[in-house]
């Protein structure tokens, strides 16, 4: 099995500061990210870093100092793929029948959600998300949209137990 890459959604930063892994007392996790962003195994997407950098506190710094070759911009494969996911939103009929809901469309198109599915499908990444899959017309969430067009999607711990991440504290700490 090829290695696999990752897209990393904006809640996996945002939680990993704000709960288990705060960038004051847990810097391995952080260090993990950056060698695998060295390693070409771990990203997100620009949409993703421009939500973070818009809060300016201490994730936003560290945000600031991957820049692009961690949050990768838009590129020409994904412009089909766009197209696709948006038709996705648009015309998806859920298992109850139902459409989502045209401020759910607007808002799912609005946002870095629908960059990073369709960056995933255009490049055959894995999406990391907190979010869980939910059968609700008012909100279209990431994992959902990942099912529906064949995109793989886990949890930030899912993706640490693959990859055998290991935090360990060093001698005398």
């Amino acid at each position: 099995m090829p290695p696999a890459t990752y897209l990393l959604d904006a809640n996996v930063f945002i939680q990993a500061k704000n709960l288990h892994y705060g960038l004051d007392f847990c810097p391995a996790f952080w260090d993990w990210l950056v060698k695998n962003n060295s390693d070409a195994r771990v990203f997100s997407i620009e949409k993703v870093g421009d939500e973070i950098l818009a809060v300016n506190d201490e994730l936003a710094a560290w945000a600031d100092q991957r820049g692009g070759g961690f949050f990768l911009p838009p590129d020409e494969p994904m412009l089909p793929v766009l197209a696709q996911v948006s038709a996705w939103a648009t015309t998806h009929v859920l298992s109850n029948g139902q459409r989502y809901s045209p401020a759910a469309v607007s808002t799912f198109l609005q946002v870095a959600d629908y960059y990073l599915v369709a960056h995933a499908l255009a490049h055959n990444h894995v999406v990391v998300t907190h979010e869980v899959a939910a059968a609700t017309t008012s909100r279209i969430k990431i994992p959902n949209a990942c099912i529906a067009l064949g995109v793989k999607s886990m949890t930030p711990y899912e993706m640490l137990r693959r990859e055998r991440a290991l935090f360990v504290l060093g001698a005398g700490k």
